[in-house]
């Protein structure tokens, strides 16, 4: 991006083990050798790994890659299960089985004894996302808790969430103290998910406006809005990266503006977000080379100076980084 921070930020850094809560597993019925292989695809190969366990995954997963396997194995459709997916709040863990066959009256009872001997609750998924439902009747839908507000979220087992949750409660805990918000103040949260960072901010700010494509998200944000009694924090559908300009939210001023796109960025958001005459932009990223162009454009082309950067450590063990930048208005 041609562009320098005037201050580098302490890394954020936690668990090195045990931290992922949200995973895909690969499954593969291998005829020739008459078993069940459960874990990742080999890289550039369609391939899974052969594992036992895996050490970054919560334990409550990592550790039973082996069962989990051997249970699938004694399945009737074991050759049409091609996938897994993990996700974990902090009072309880969710197995997803992509299915390609109805399953038995004998699998289903399979799948009960398993969830029942190692907790965990299990969905099918038999088409898209909309076709995910729970086997059995869950206690208690799958949440986690931001400690710095103690702002509690409930989401589904196919949401967004951030897969470390500890680096996540740290990040939002920064977030809140650089924005350094009063009750006067008014901010936009861009990309918003469940809210994540929205409904911590509004329980300091004055008013939160949160927008995402994802709908399904937007109502989860809504709902998780209303159990937490945050009634100044206000929720819209919008594609970010299409023009957005007729929307009455962007006709508004905001002091501050939260970005926390996907790895493609925000590039469009950046070119227009001048318009928001906001003092102060915090952009969370999970993509170096996207970051470093937005800001190039932040800097360059609108005229906010890169006050601070740096890195926080959500994926352990891998390529991957999230950063986060800090630009403040130009006077």
């Amino acid at each position: 991006g041609k562009v320098e921070p005037s201050e580098w930020l302490d890394s954020l850094q936690g668990e090195q083990w045990g931290y992922r809560r949200r995973a895909r597993l690969g499954v593969k019925f291998v005829h020739k050798k008459q078993r069940v292989l459960v874990g990742f695809r080999e890289r550039r190969k369609p391939y899974i790994a052969e594992i036992d366990n895996c050490d970054v995954l919560i334990p409550a997963v990592g550790k039973l890659i082996r069962a989990l396997a051997t249970m699938v194995g004694t399945l009737s459709i074991r050759d049409r299960i091609p996938q897994i997916e993990v996700a974990a709040g902090d009072n309880a863990t969710a197995l997803v089985f992509r299915v390609l066959s109805e399953p038995s009256t004998d699998d289903l009872e399979l799948l009960r004894k398993f969830s029942r001997q190692h907790r965990f609750q299990i969905y099918l998924q038999s088409g898209g996302l909309d076709s995910i439902f729970a086997l059995d009747k869950q206690d208690a839908p799958l949440a986690y808790t931001v400690f710095a507000t103690g702002t509690r979220f409930e989401f589904g087992p196919s949401d967004f969430i951030q897969v470390n949750a500890e680096i996540n409660n740290k990040i939002v805990k920064r977030v809140l103290e650089h924005f350094m918000l009063t009750c006067e103040h008014k901010v936009l949260d861009l990309f918003c998910g469940l809210g994540n960072f929205s409904l911590p901010l509004a329980t300091i700010a004055k008013n939160v406006v949160g927008i995402e494509g994802d709908g399904a998200l937007i109502n989860g944000a809504k709902n998780n809005a209303k159990r937490n009694g945050i009634e100044n924090a206000n929720f819209f559908v919008a594609n970010l990266f299409e023009d957005f300009s007729d929307f009455s939210w962007a006709r508004q001023s905001y002091s501050a503006v939260l970005l926390d796109p996907p790895r493609a960025g925000a590039e469009l958001v950046c070119r227009h977000i001048g318009q928001f005459k906001a003092e102060r932009i915090i952009y969370v990223s999970c993509h170096p080379a996207t970051l470093a162009r937005d800001a190039g454009i932040l800097v360059n082309e609108v005229g906010y100076r890169l006050t601070s950067a740096g890195i926080m450590d959500m994926f352990p063990h891998t390529s991957h980084v999230e950063s986060m930048a800090i630009f403040d208005k130009q006077a």
